[in-house]
């Protein structure tokens, strides 16, 4: 029960950072961090995967009502819950993982990275082609999700070195 509590005030507590203190800070004048995602990537395997699809539109779709963004942040959240466990597969080349042992933060560190990094600029990718949604605005959509997701990934890492330093 400790377990399901912990990712509770996880899910409470990254969307009132996201909401009260990221929404509002704006680096570069467009560079704007979505550390929310960090509850997907760290969100356990052993966990049903329709609960995770769930949280995952949910924490996109508060996000969402408070940005004004119509959808775009619920749309990628969810994309990156569903392709998290196949990418996983793919990054530790196994076909079987054993839920309940595994843990994301475990994996070496060129791994984890990996799987930190490749989901954050796909989730920025969704994040912002659909929010420009026009062929012509490429170069727009290429360079917010490169600088966001550098942002993104900077206080991924930093989050989950906090998060795990007393164990």
């Amino acid at each position: 029960m400790t377990d399901v509590f912990k990712y509770i005030l996880l899910f409470i507590g990254l969307l009132f950072v996201q909401i009260v203190v990221l929404n509002n800070v704006l680096f570069g004048g467009y560079i704007n961090p979505m550390l929310y995602i960090l509850f997907v990537l760290i969100y356990p395997l052993k966990r049903d995967r329709g609960a995770l699809l769930f949280l995952a539109f949910l924490l996109g779709l508060i996000i969402d009502f408070f940005l004004d963004s119509g959808g775009v942040n619920a749309a990628a959240t969810v994309f990156i819950a569903y392709i998290r466990l196949p990418l996983l597969k793919g990054i530790i080349n196994k076909t079987e993982i054993d839920f309940l042992v595994f843990k994301v933060t475990k994996l070496p560190l060129l791994k984890w990275l990996s799987y930190v990094v490749i989901l954050t600029f796909v989730h920025h990718f969704i994040v912002f082609s659909l929010d420009f949604f026009k062929f012509n605005a490429i170069l727009t959509i290429f360079s917010k999700t490169f600088f966001t997701s550098i942002f993104t990934i900077i206080l991924l890492v930093f989050s989950i070195i906090l998060m795990n330093k007393d164990k």
